[in-house]
């Protein structure tokens, strides 16, 4: 069985490269992900603040919350 991973990015350039980056190196016979783009997807900024994530770029992998460069803070997307 696959374990969920969740990208959470604003659509900036740098969110923008880091999930091709990460699109290409994570193990999908292992992953499913999920990319969600919380711009444009506000109503799922409180589930990405359960998941311990502060600033997007940021994937989940199995609960927790890895940040990847500092694009924007979720403060800034409310």
């Amino acid at each position: 069985m696959k374990s969920k991973a969740v990208f959470y990015h604003a659509g900036c350039p740098v969110c923008v490269a880091a999930e091709e980056q990460v699109a290409a190196a994570i193990d999908k016979s292992r992953y499913v992900v999920e990319v969600v783009h919380l711009g444009e997807q506000k109503d799922r900024l409180p589930e990405a603040e359960r998941a311990g994530v502060k600033s997007v770029p940021a994937l989940v992998l199995n609960g927790t919350a890895f940040h990847i460069n500092h694009g924007a803070d979720l403060a800034a997307l409310k």
